[in-house]
């Protein structure tokens, strides 16, 4: 530590390290780091040859990074000191992505998002088994099996996917509005969706105009 000039902790986390990513800096907290975005750039450069942390600095806030220097430069030293950076990760895709892939229909999916879900469904059993309960789920809605209502609730409950099981819960409070939605023709969606287009006019109205304003909005809107 006096010889390096560096922390305790820093140097210990050197010692113990038994591959470069074991000392890469990370977020202390888990959550995403500002030069995330930047470090398959930053890595490339520095496999170029381009060690230079200021240059480095200069070169990635000219493409957007709006973090300090310092930043740069404690992601730089555990880099120089291995000698070279690993090669860049895929970024996962976010919630709101894989829950996207999940809800369509596998038919109406590219080919880039149907190979990057198989990959992730193929990393997480439990991942898989949801998106397959929700895959049925949405076939016997849109055939209009009723008949397997009871066959899938029964499925999910027996399975470990407690999210789903307070999702099984709704389902028993409403067993005969859920029958019937399956059974009936008619459907409250059309009243559900203007009530919704009605209710976002309101909250974007909220503060800046008159009622008479927002009754031609809610009357106009399309």
């Amino acid at each position: 530590m006096r010889e390096a000039g560096l922390a305790k902790e820093t140097v210990r986390r050197y010692y113990r390290a038994t591959c470069v990513e074991d000392v890469l800096a990370k977020a202390r907290d888990g959550r995403p780091s500002i030069l995330d975005a930047h470090k398959p750039y930053l890595n490339e450069r520095f496999n170029a040859g381009v060690s230079n942390g200021s240059q480095l600095f200069r070169e990635i806030r000219d493409r957007g990074y709006t973090g300090s220097q310092a930043v740069v430069l404690a992601y730089l030293r555990p880099l120089r000191a291995a000698g070279h950076a690993p090669p860049p990760t895929p970024a996962a895709p976010k919630v709101r992505t894989a829950t996207r892939w999940i809800l369509t229909h596998p038919d109406r999916l590219d080919t880039d998002d149907t190979a990057a879900l198989k990959k992730i469904l193929d990393r997480s059993p439990q991942l898989a088994a949801t998106a397959a309960h929700v895959a049925a789920f949405a076939e016997m809605l849109l055939e209009r099996h009723v008949d397997q209502l009871d066959a899938w609730i029964a499925a999910v409950e027996a399975d470990d996917q407690p999210d789903l099981h307070r999702f099984t819960h709704g389902l028993h409070r409403d067993y005969h509005a859920v029958r019937a939605g399956l059974t009936q023709p008619h459907s409250s969606g059309v009243v559900e969706g203007n009530v919704n287009r009605i209710k976002t006019i309101k909250r974007q109205m909220y503060g800046r105009a008159n009622f008479d304003l927002l009754r031609k909005r809610v009357l106009l809107a399309r």
